[in-house]
C-alpha cells in the first residue's frame, strides 16, 4: 500500500503527518513490524518516551507518532514518511486492520457438520467441519462457527459472533451480537455447586442462565459457569484473556478486562471499567466497584471501593503495599541489625 494511499484510508483519524512538509516521503508498505525489528517497506508506532529512542536507528519506512513536534522532526529528518495522533497505539490498531483481516470460513454448512433439527439458522451463516448444533438453538445472520464446536440446547446467539474451533456452548446460554469465542473456552457449564452431608456431598443442580452481553469477548480456554439459580452475566464490551475462571452466579459490568489466570469465585459482583491484572483471584460474593484495579497476583477477599487500586494478598492499597514491598526488600538487613543490638 502506497503511504498516500494509508493516509487516505485512515481519514480523520490523523491528526498530522509528514506530507504537510514533505510530501515527496511517499514509500510503498508491504507490512508491519514492531518498532525494534521493523525493516525496509514496514510501518510501525511510537507510545511513550520509553520507544522514542528508536526513532534515530528504526529501518522501519513509516510510523506512527504521537503528538510531539520533536519527535515528528527526527523522523522526518531521517526521511522517515509519518502519521501523527493523539493515541498512536489506536491508530496502529487501525493499520492492522488494513493490512490483515482474520481466517474466515465460506458461508454455509460444512457437509460433516451437525446441525438437528429445530434450529434456527440466520442469513450468511458459517459452520465448519465437525460442527455439532443440537435442537432449539437460534444462531443469528454472519454468525461463524469453527470446526469441532458443540452447541448444547437452548443456546441462543446473536449476529455476526464469532465461536472459534473447539469451544463448547452449554444449555441456557444467551450470547449477544459480535461476541467472540475463542478457541477451548466453555460457556455454560455447570457451576460448582455441592451441598455437604452426613453420607458425602449432594449436587446442586445448575438450573439458571449464562449471558454475554453484545461485544464480550472470552479468551482461550476461559470458563463462565453457569449459577443453580438467577444467571451469570458479562457485561457489554468486556473482554476476558486466555485462562480466566467466571464462577456461577457473578455479575460482571460492561468494559471491564481480566487477564489470564484471573479467577472469581461464586456470586462474586464487577462493576464498570474494572481492570483486573494476570493471577488476580477474588473470593465469594465480593463486591468490586466501578473503575477499580487489582495488579498482579492480587488476592481480594473483601469489598473494593469504586476507583480504589489494589495489590498484595491479602489486597490492601497500592500505595500502602509499595511501602510494605519496600521494607520486606529490607528484612535481611533489618533482621541482622536486631540481631546485633541484642547481643550489645
Amino acid at each position: 500500500m502506497q503511504f498516500s494511499e494509508l493516509i487516505t484510508k485512515l481519514g480523520s483519524a490523523i491528526e498530522a503527518s509528514s506530507v504537510e512538509s514533505q510530501n515527496q516521503l511517499d514509500p510503498i508498505l508491504t507490512g508491519l513490524a514492531p518498532i525494534d525489528a521493523a525493516t525496509a517497506g514496514t510501518i510501525s508506532y511510537i507510545e511513550g518516551d520509553k520507544f522514542a529512542k528508536f526513532v534515530g536507528s528504526t529501518a522501519a519506512s513509516a510510523l506512527i507518532l504521537p503528538m510531539n513536534e520533536s519527535i515528528q522532526t527526527q523522523a522526518g529528518d531521517r526521511g522517515i514518511a509519518w502519521i501523527a495522533a493523539g493515541e498512536p497505539r489506536l491508530l496502529f490498531a487501525q493499520v492492522i486492520k488494513l493490512f490483515y483481516q482474520p481466517f474466515q470460513l465460506p458461508t454455509g454448512i460444512h457437509p460433516s457438520a451437525i446441525v438437528e433439527a429445530g434450529v434456527e439458522l440466520g442469513a450468511d451463516v458459517s459452520i465448519g467441519a465437525h460442527v455439532v448444533i443440537q435442537a432449539g438453538v437460534t444462531i443469528g445472520n454472519g454468525v461463524v462457527i469453527h470446526p469441532n464446536v458443540v452447541v448444547y440446547p437452548d443456546v441462543q446467539i446473536g449476529d455476526r459472533t464469532i465461536l472459534h474451533a473447539n469451544c463448547t456452548i452449554h444449555e441456557r446460554v444467551r450470547i449477544g451480537a459480535n461476541c467472540v469465542i475463542h478457541s477451548g473456552a466453555t460457556i455454560g457449564a455447570e457451576g460448582f455447586g455441592f451441598v455437604p452431608t452426613a453420607t458425602g456431598w449432594f449436587k446442586m443442580e445448575q438450573a439458571g442462565y449464562t449471558v454475554l452481553e453484545d461485544g464480550v469477548e472470552i479468551g482461550c480456554n476461559s470458563t463462565v459457569d453457569r449459577p443453580a439459580v438467577g444467571e451469570t452475566r458479562i457485561g457489554r464490551d468486556t473482554k476476558l484473556d486466555n485462562l480466566v475462571h467466571v464462577g456461577h452466579g457473578c455479575q460482571i459490568g460492561s468494559n471491564c478486562a481480566l487477564a489470564a489466570q484471573v479467577g472469581l469465585a461464586g456470586g462474586v459482583k464487577v462493576g464498570n471499567g474494572v481492570l483486573l491484572a494476570g493471577q488476580v483471584g477474588v473470593a465469594n460474593q465480593v463486591t468490586i466497584g466501578d473503575r477499580a484495579i487489582a495488579s498482579s497476583k492480587t488476592g481480594i477477599h473483601s469489598n473494593v471501593e469504586p476507583g480504589e487500586i489494589v495489590s498484595g494478598y491479602p489486597a490492601v492499597s497500592h500505595k500502602l503495599w509499595l511501602k510494605t514491598a519496600a521494607i520486606v526488600n529490607r528484612l535481611p538487613e533489618m533482621y541482622q541489625f536486631f540481631k546485633q543490638s541484642q547481643r550489645s
